[in-house]
């Protein structure tokens, strides 16, 4: 159901939207103007996801728990994220153009499952009960935590591979299938999906880790740009929030890239690691006691 998304006070946030009334009154009904505090959280939240996100990934970890802790209803914390961390993709994009030109014309053909399973996933989120969504949550989050565990040692089996194999039809259309579910997961909640690529564009062949993470890029691009684009169609997006994060992720991006990259890779993942485990822990406790 489009905008079936309920607010603490039971109405339906993309109703209130519709409306004309604020997002964030949409959230908190008993606000008559925007809190500036909670939009610098935001702000912050998305400056450290996009931080990490151009030193080791999994910036999201950090940003969707952000948003809920502020008291955005899960979904429109879900969708609101996309959106807000999207522009941070266009950066990752720019600075990558030298690698994404040397990557196969024929890895293109990604391209198409990448916008219809973002699609997909996208419509499946507003279709999903937030009751429903709420209990996932944790998992996802653990699901996303895993993942990001497992990043290393699949980089390095990646790196390993000779590139005997090349993107012939048979390849093509097994990485295809399987960067559609890629896209609905990633369309659906996408924390963790970059790892789920590289799996995809080493079954193809592909050895060169920079070139790969420019093929990922751009598919994230598609994918949370369509996402997007279906949750913005929906009134999902709290706009003030997702302004601000669009700032912060692009600031972090650039800003606090220098730092990340002096504090080191290793350092990093180790805090999203345990931010993600802490949140997945926080989640099950927090459904537990909602009964």
């Amino acid at each position: 159901m489009v905008g079936g998304v309920m607010t603490r006070n039971g109405e339906r946030f993309a109703d209130l939207v519709k409306s004309g009334q604020s997002c964030l009154a949409c959230v908190f009904p008993r606000m008559t103007s925007i809190d500036g505090a909670h939009v610098f959280y935001a702000f912050a939240a998305a400056f450290v996801a996009g931080a990490i996100n151009s030193v080791a990934g999994g910036g999201t970890m950090v940003s969707f728990p952000a948003l809920v802790a502020l008291g955005l209803p899960p979904i429109v914390a879900n969708a609101t994220n996309t959106v807000g961390i999207w522009p941070g993709s266009v950066g990752s994009i720019w600075g990558f153009r030298r690698e994404l030109s040397g990557v196969p014309k024929v890895m293109r053909w990604l391209l198409i499952p990448a916008f219809l399973g973002g699609a997909a996933g996208a419509m499946l989120l507003r279709m999903t009960p937030p009751g429903v969504f709420d209990r996932l949550i944790p998992w996802l989050i653990l699901f996303a935590t895993l993942l990001f565990i497992l990043q290393a040692p699949i980089q390095r089996r990646l790196r390993s591979v000779e590139a005997a194999r090349k993107a012939g039809p048979r390849w093509m259309a097994v990485a295809m299938a399987v960067q559609v579910a890629v896209a609905v997961y990633g369309g659906y909640f996408g924390a963790g999906m970059s790892i789920m690529m590289l799996s995809v564009l080493g079954i193809l062949g592909m050895t060169d880790i920079l070139e790969m993470s420019a093929m990922t890029s751009l598919l994230a691009l598609c994918i949370n740009g369509i996402a997007g684009l279906l949750f913005a169609q929906a009134g999902l997006v709290a706009w003030p929030y997702a302004f601000s994060m669009a700032f912060g992720a692009i600031a972090g991006g650039y800003g606090a890239a220098g730092v990340a990259r002096r504090i080191g890779r290793t350092a990093i993942r180790r805090f999203v690691i345990f931010v993600g485990l802490a949140i997945a822990v926080a989640m099950f406790v927090r459904v537990v006691r909602s009964g």
